[in-house]
């Protein structure tokens, strides 16, 4: 069922930015580029799905399906995370191929290593938390939505690309595989934060939704 209801949302309910911000991971092989952008795409693409949607009826049409209402919120949450996960994955090769191609270092902020990507998935757990918690009050207002989940994920986004620039925290920025060793507890600290929000997401916007009269 939460098979069909994920086939359902990237065939008929996702907008086609979404596909295309999910290509946007190639940013990292930009020299002198703030990486950090690339997770606000991430955000941009869901936000735009949810407002396609609202102007389309997606959630008026997808609860006179056979459905719960809870299975509802679960393919829009797996929408949201499958995008994001695509867009972090489908960037990997290019963050190799910088490596070889522009071995000089990003200037601008951190490079696009290890604690990139762990740093990454905390943002998109804080972004989706809000974002997806606050759409379900209503199941409508989606720009408020957006903007209170924006406002921790820029601020994180920008601590992220402040942080690489103190000497004491230059190992955030390598890419050296002393450096890398030493971000494996981030991105497994990021990795297990985007599970655990998003099943908090999950939860309490089902808990949400079910008390919203369409």
């Amino acid at each position: 069922m939460i098979y069909r209801l994920l086939y359902k949302e990237f065939r008929l309910a996702a907008h086609p930015n979404l596909y295309v911000f999910m290509c946007f991971g190639a940013l990292v092989m930009i020299p002198a580029y703030p990486y950090g952008v690339v997770f606000l795409f991430g955000c941009l693409g869901p936000y735009i799905t949810f407002l396609y949607g609202r102007e389309t009826n997606d959630i008026f049409y997808s609860v006179l399906l056979p459905v719960d209402k809870r299975d509802v919120v679960k393919g829009k949450c797996l929408l949201v995370a499958t995008s994001q996960l695509a867009q972090l994955i489908l960037s990997l090769p290019f963050a190799f191929l910088r490596t070889v191609m522009l071995p000089e270092g990003n200037i601008v902020g951190i490079e696009a290593n290890v604690a990139y990507y762990g740093f990454g998935l905390m943002v998109y757990a804080v972004f989706d938390l809000v974002f997806l918690t606050s759409f379900f009050k209503t199941a409508y207002k989606v720009g408020r939505a957006f903007v209170l989940g924006m406002v921790p994920a820029l601020l994180m986004i920008i601590a992220m690309e402040t942080a690489v620039h103190f000497p004491s925290l230059a190992w955030l920025d390598g890419l050296e595989a002393s450096d890398l060793f030493r971000q494996l507890p981030i991105l497994a600290f990021g990795a297990a934060s985007f599970a655990l929000c998003l099943l908090l997401a999950c939860k309490v916007s089902a808990e949400r939704f079910e008390c919203v009269d369409l």
